[in-house]
């Protein structure tokens, strides 16, 4: 559940991680569920076609409005509960910019994201099915079901990232400096995604699985 610590801000749990008071109840996990995937539908998938600039920035009272609008039950909706719910997203899903909000990752619809191009790793991952192996190292990673390709940080997260739709995927590796010297811009969306337009076939192989990793898990779709 969703509470506000008046010391210490927004938090997800019983009580506040810091002082370990109860704090000010806002939202339960049903609710922040609701309001996760409703905020993906509009800002990844331009649902309910609301106002959206290049960047992919929403007004948040816009969502409210529509929000409340199309369901009754969502009446006690204001713009902190979306506030609350990017703060303390662990994934980073999310950025605010005044009284805007856009989704970081995981969009359908074409846009032109500014994103940070500066110390990206030198190596990044993507998880495939065995049967799509051959043809992306032959042809190059393109965009399938996302508007850009989304890399993961470590083999451990696009492992998880991976296993949402495929039960054993391959991980490939991506030269980002070979990517980047070619002139491919690839930029930082969040914790441990990254983005670009596409990856030749030349700056891809397969990686060797690490004799151990923990990753932190991207999301497939929310």
């Amino acid at each position: 559940m969703m509470r506000e610590c008046e010391d210490h801000g927004y938090f997800r749990d019983e009580y506040c991680p810091i002082c370990g008071e109860e704090g000010k109840f806002l939202m339960s996990d049903y609710e922040l569920e609701k309001l996760g995937r409703t905020m993906a539908g509009i800002l990844r998938h331009g649902k309910f076609e609301l106002e959206m600039d290049e960047q992919g920035f929403v007004d948040m009272r816009d969502i409210v409005a529509v929000m409340k609008a199309k369901n009754p039950k969502m009446k006690w909706l204001r713009t902190h509960h979306i506030e609350a719910m990017v703060e303390t997203d662990p994934k980073g899903r999310y950025q605010i910019s005044g009284s805007d909000v856009r989704a970081t990752y995981g969009h359908t619809i074409e846009l032109s994201l500014r994103l940070p191009v500066d110390n990206i790793p030198e190596t990044l991952y993507y998880p495939i099915a065995e049967e799509e192996c051959k043809g992306i190292l032959d042809d190059g990673l393109f965009p399938s079901d996302r508007a850009m390709v989304h890399l993961s940080n470590s083999y451990g997260d696009a492992v998880k990232a991976g296993s949402v739709r495929i039960e054993d995927p391959i991980i490939l590796a991506i030269d980002t400096s070979g990517c980047i010297d070619a002139g491919i811009e690839i930029g930082k969306a969040a914790k441990t995604v990254y983005l670009c337009d596409q990856v030749p076939s030349e700056f891809l192989s397969v990686a060797d699985a690490p004799e151990e990793e923990d990753g932190d898990e991207e999301d497939p779709e929310e």
